[in-house]
């Protein structure tokens, strides 16, 4: 009986060739797949811009009955309570958001930029409309 003692290596080097076109291939395409859907950040923006218009029209002020916007019967009034406002959107929105609010008396916030995308929603309040923009800085 004859023994075989020439075996067959696959190069060391085309092994990690190998091994580094399949690591090339699985960051490429983990790139590829976390990509959201197209939509999804408006409907995240709307979905932030819902919640805090609901909030706002909804919220009870301190001292019990309404909500704090239906305490505010005219824009005096309003120039007084807009700081208390833009504290209370800082804190229901994320510091990666911007905002714009447009109430009957007034708007709290900033224009968004041209050209960036936005979310929105509008409720009914006593006085009117409210109007919540929101937007990614």
């Amino acid at each position: 009986m004859a023994e075989v003692t020439d075996r067959g290596q696959l190069s060391l080097s085309l092994v990690e060739a190998a091994v580094g076109v399949v690591f090339v291939l699985t960051v490429a395409a983990t790139f590829g797949l976390a990509l959201p859907e197209a939509g999804t950040t408006t409907a995240q923006l709307d979905a932030y811009a819902v919640d805090t218009a609901t909030i706002l029209a909804h919220e009870r002020p301190s001292n019990g009955d309404g909500s704090r916007l239906a305490d505010i019967e005219d824009s005096r009034e309003f120039e007084r309570n807009r700081d208390a406002l833009d504290d209370r959107l800082d804190r229901l929105l994320p510091d990666n958001l911007l905002y714009r609010v447009e109430t009957p008396w007034g708007p709290v916030g900033v224009d968004p930029p041209s050209g960036v995308e936005t979310g929105g929603a509008t409720v009914m309040i006593p006085a009117g409309e409210l109007t919540v923009e929101v937007w990614y800085i």
